[in-house]
């Protein structure tokens, strides 16, 4: 097969499927991006982006400027196809593969002999096999890689994504990739699309150990946080500060403690370790406990507010039905857009129904409150208004506005600082 991808189809085009698509198009390939979400796909096509992502609105103006990318609301033919979807957790967090099972169903028509199909979203071991078996059933007048195979039209890989938001232009580009191909073919003519613009090492494996390698790499980071969360719930108890005990305990030459917080949100984190669990859970104890600890997090900030709040209306002055609660920041992390899995919009609800119509918000990276917020009451305000409003200051995003300006707390305030940057 020839290694040539004259057209390359993104299927998704969320946080990640957007810059990949653009990513492509900026070496002059033709991409043709796929999204059920017509704003989107409208969006897109005038030469703009829906999410927030620093150079990317630049690089995608560009590109469908000069023709090397479109969107559409549904595939149409191309030699690679990359699925980037959504792969979220059931009830009892078990995994929820139905968007990539959508994805292969919804190019299958349009395959043809000599394609690469290559699932990027974060998944269940034994997740990319079953992606075969999906295309299988629907076209098979194709061969695919399974066992046995002694003749392929079709190739297929798994290469997950490993970048931060906030940097994901120029992570795309410079970090290393895992190539996870079904065959050794599969790996090549996958290594062969990324080089494409991956300045970084493409590392080869199986498709198997890339989709564990990806668990894997956000399971260590949820452990590792757990241990800061865990800190701060231990220092909290002994009267301890947690950041200066953090500091110091990282003067050891071999000891790295990251900074604890409010909990654990976004699209990776949150998520991908229960995988593991789920797959393996009488072996993936400690990834379970992480979960847990990582999890928990954001009810105690929440019984830590109540109590501030008792605080507060103990001495009579202030009654409990006039108490206003400001929640500083609602992204799962710094600086960015992005609101899913985060801990602070799960505190934020969770307060506004303990105290109804008396909680406000504030988000310097979004200009309306989600609807799960704006279905309870809480508003957005600005930083200065919400800090003379609130009788409980509760930071949950280290925020740079929120570094650049530190409010002074009055005797009638309470502060819980779960980031230790207004403390």
């Amino acid at each position: 097969m020839s290694a040539s991808f004259d057209t390359i189809s993104m299927i998704g085009l969320g946080y990640i499927g957007l810059p990949t698509a653009a990513m492509f198009a900026s070496r002059r390939k033709k991409v043709i991006g796929v999204d059920i979400n017509r704003h989107a796909v409208e969006t897109i096509n005038a030469g703009r982006i829906h999410i927030i992502e620093p150079e990317l609105d630049g690089i995608v103006q560009k590109a469908v400027n000069e023709g090397f990318l479109r969107a559409t609301t549904q595939p149409e033919p191309a030699d690679a196809f990359l699925i980037a979807v959504p792969t979220p957790f059931k009830d009892g967090h078990v995994p929820d593969v139905s968007y990539v099972q959508a994805a292969a169903e919804s190019i299958a028509p349009v395959l043809r002999a000599g394609n690469l199909v290559i699932l990027e979203s974060t998944s269940p071991v034994g997740t990319t096999e079953q992606l075969v078996q999906w295309l299988a059933a629907a076209r098979p007048d194709l061969s695919f890689p399974t066992d046995g195979a002694s003749h392929v039209d079709v190739n297929v890989a798994y290469c997950p994504e490993r970048v931060l938001p906030g940097q994901v232009v120029r992570e795309l580009v410079d970090n290393d990739r895992i190539i996870g191909g079904l065959t050794p073919e599969c790996a090549r003519r996958a290594s062969a699309l990324y080089r494409i613009f991956v300045q970084g090492e493409l590392l080869v494996t199986n498709a198997r150990t890339a989709e564990m390698c990806k668990l894997t790499e956000n399971a260590y980071r949820d452990v590792n946080i757990a241990f800061a969360n865990e800190l701060s719930l231990i220092c909290d108890k002994l009267d301890i500060n947690v950041w200066e005990l953090i500091k110091l305990s990282n003067r050891h030459p071999r000891v790295k403690i990251l900074q604890p917080g409010p909990g654990v949100g976004g699209h990776c984190i949150a998520v991908d370790p229960w995988f593991i669990v789920d797959a393996t859970p009488e072996q993936a104890r400690l990834i379970r406990v992480a979960r847990e600890v990582n999890d928990g997090k954001p009810h105690w900030v929440e019984k830590k507010v109540e109590a501030a709040v008792e605080d507060l209306c103990s001495g009579g002055n202030l009654a409990r039905s006039d108490v206003r609660i400001a929640c500083f920041g609602l992204a799962f992390k710094p600086d960015i857009d992005d609101l899913r899995e985060s801990p602070a919009v799960e505190i934020a609800c969770a307060l506004a129904r303990k105290y109804p119509q008396r909680v406000i918000a504030v988000e310097p990276n979004v200009d309306s409150a989600p609807k799960a917020l704006q279905s309870a009451g809480v508003a957005l305000s600005t930083l200065e208004q919400a800090v003379a409003a609130a009788h409980v200051l509760v930071l949950l995003v280290d925020h740079r506005q929120f570094k650049e300006t530190v409010p002074a707390v009055g005797k009638h305030q309470r502060l819980i600082d779960t980031k230790g940057i207004w403390g």
